[in-house]
């Protein structure tokens, strides 16, 4: 009875406070991201649905170019001003795919759920893709994404081969055996060397999983990961969650391959947009130090409880916008992410967390991640087996908010770096030229590859626009 009478309480809070998503307007030619502090006023967009189509608009524009997706990015990286956009999501099809070879070949702008939806059909699932499926495939190539794959790492592991279009409108394949200078500049290269316009994916066996969680001190956590987790195969998925505002503890959580009979039916997630109880939720813990305790030691033990067996492709295909909040206009949600060597974690988190609270940033979850080393993309953020932080916070609108942020993102990027980590380039657009070149080192040779390619400074974004000298 306790159980439900909680469960009562939250839905009444719900009820009483909720409200209605607020729909920005949007002005004509002005690109945004998803955390709307980015308004880019572009020449105009294109919305391309044949290869052709980009290659006549690469050829017939001599000024700056831009490209974007699914629009996740979150500090201008997919436009700048007066540029031509390419707006990659009508350009969505699936191109071929073999079952024996477990591989697929799609357009560039088509989203994971669409891929996944049609792979599912096959009994099989994506190797290696960020939490949510609205992302397009192209995107999420062009900044390397990881996720919460055991034993796997940055995406490029997962590709077999690209076709990009070059500044010059060349049409190119290029894999890890071919033009391997072009394959791994592209990917993880935030659309500056060309336009990924097609990609082919090494796929999986889709399985049964079933969850399992635990809860320790921060501290336990390394010698736990490494014990129990580290080179467990049965487990598919896994990630920590750092409760704030104290961050001494933490949440293990884990999906592993079983044969048990399916406590969820449904192959993939709903896609009805329902998602008022998760909006509620983050907005509780978003609001106070008391939702942060709600969250802790009310909603989370109620949500953890038992241990769900579902397909591996449910867990593939979540929505963002549950996570989106009832209104962008004096605050907003945004992510942050540093990459450590996974045996600096000890050293590492300590000087996260005391930048944290002595700038008194609003933190709703930070989630620890493992990535394999990185096979060699030139812009890598994972130059050695890694542990990702990614932080999960509100934050104001206003310049003043906005110089805040810059404050303690520097001194995050800085305690990264002192445990020669790095930091993950869709974000906020906040590290300096110096922090930028020593967390990427070779982004001098990127550079390189990109003048070699794009000679002409065509494929621009903010952050171009930030540290590339022609």
């Amino acid at each position: 009875m306790q159980k439900y009478g909680q469960l009562g309480i939250c839905y009444f809070l719900l009820l009483l406070f909720s409200c209605s998503i607020d729909n920005a307007k949007q002005e004509k030619n002005v690109i945004n991201d998803i955390t709307q502090l980015n308004p880019i006023k572009v020449k105009g967009i294109i919305t391309p649905k044949t290869s052709f189509e980009i290659i006549n608009a690469i050829k017939s524009h001599n000024g700056p170019i831009s490209i974007g997706g699914g629009r996740f990015s979150m500090g201008g990286q997919i436009a700048t001003e007066n540029a031509i956009q390419i707006d990659m999501r009508k350009f969505n099809g699936i191109i071929s795919f073999s079952k024996a070879q477990e591989e697929i070949t799609v357009q560039a702008g088509i989203r994971w759920r669409e891929l996944i939806q049609f792979i599912d059909k096959h009994n099989l699932s994506v190797k290696i893709m960020q939490t949510y499926a609205n992302f397009t495939v192209g995107g999420s190539l062009s900044v390397n994404v990881h996720g919460r794959y055991v034993g796997q790492g940055p995406i490029i592991l997962s590709v077999k081969r690209i076709k990009i279009i070059l500044a010059n409108g060349d049409f190119v394949m290029a894999s890890a055996t071919e033009n391997q200078d072009i394959f791994y500049a592209a990917i993880g290269g935030y659309g500056g060397i060309g336009v990924i316009a097609e990609v082919t994916l090494s796929l999986t066996d889709n399985c049964k999983v079933e969850r399992s969680d635990t809860v320790m001190d921060i501290k336990d956590y390394y010698k736990y990961f490494t014990s129990t987790i580290r080179n467990n195969g049965k487990i598919v998925f896994h990630n920590a969650d750092i409760y704030p505002n104290s961050y001494d503890e933490i949440r293990a959580i884990s999906y592993s391959k079983t044969n048990k009979e399916l406590t969820i039916k449904n192959r993939l997630k709903p896609n009805d947009g329902n998602f008022a109880l998760n909006r509620f939720a983050i907005k509780t813990v978003s609001s106070s130090s008391l939702g942060k305790w709600i969250r802790k030691t009310i909603l989370n033990p109620i949500y953890y409880q038992g241990n769900p067996v579902e397909w591996r492709n449910y867990e593939a295909t979540y929505d963002i916008k549950e996570l989106e909040p009832s209104s962008r206009k004096t605050s907003t949600y945004v992510l942050q992410e540093y990459f450590v060597p996974v045996d600096q974690f000890n050293s590492f988190y300590p000087k996260m967390t005391k930048i944290l609270k002595e700038n008194k940033v609003n933190v709703m979850n930070i989630s620890i991640r493992h990535a394999k080393q990185d096979p060699g993309s030139k812009l890598a953020w994972a130059r050695t087996e890694v542990f990702a932080f990614v932080i999960y916070y509100k934050q104001g609108v206003t310049d003043k908010d906005k110089k805040k942020v810059k404050k303690w993102t520097q001194q995050l990027i800085n305690a990264s770096l002192s445990q020669n980590g790095s930091y993950y380039l869709p974000y906020q657009i906040h590290a300096t030229k110096e922090q930028f070149l020593k967390a990427y080192p070779n982004a001098e040779e990127f550079f390189k590859l990109k003048k070699k390619y794009d000679p002409h400074y065509k494929f621009r974004n903010k952050l171009f626009d930030a540290y590339y000298q022609q």
